[in-house]
């Protein structure tokens, strides 16, 4: 009355499902409420890889690199905004003290 049964293999055999938690810790730097979304889904799918559920990876996976970049690509415009507007104000300053 045994049984003979065979656990599936690691990983189900598709391609490993990238959670993107570097650009999301980097994004912390940039813009932090978008940060924290994106380091909870980079989270979320090796979670969701651990329990079979690749779908569900997948989606967290888009979300966590979507959350990161739009972080990321806010940074990177106030930046250069800051830097523009310090050009500015050096420049009308030079322009005034003559």
């Amino acid at each position: 009355m045994s049984q003979n049964w065979t656990p599936p293999p690691a990983g189900g055999g598709s391609a490993p499902v990238p959670n993107y938690m570097v650009p999301a810790i980097i994004s912390i730097f940039c813009c932090w409420p978008l940060a924290i979304a994106a380091i909870i889904f980079a989270v979320q799918v090796n979670n969701k890889v651990q329990a079979g559920d690749i779908a569900g990876a997948q989606e967290a996976s888009k979300k966590a690199k979507m959350f990161s970049f739009i972080g990321i690509g806010i940074g990177v415009v106030l930046i250069l905004i800051y830097v523009v507007m310090m050009i500015l104000g050096v420049g009308l300053s030079a322009l005034s003290s003559h």
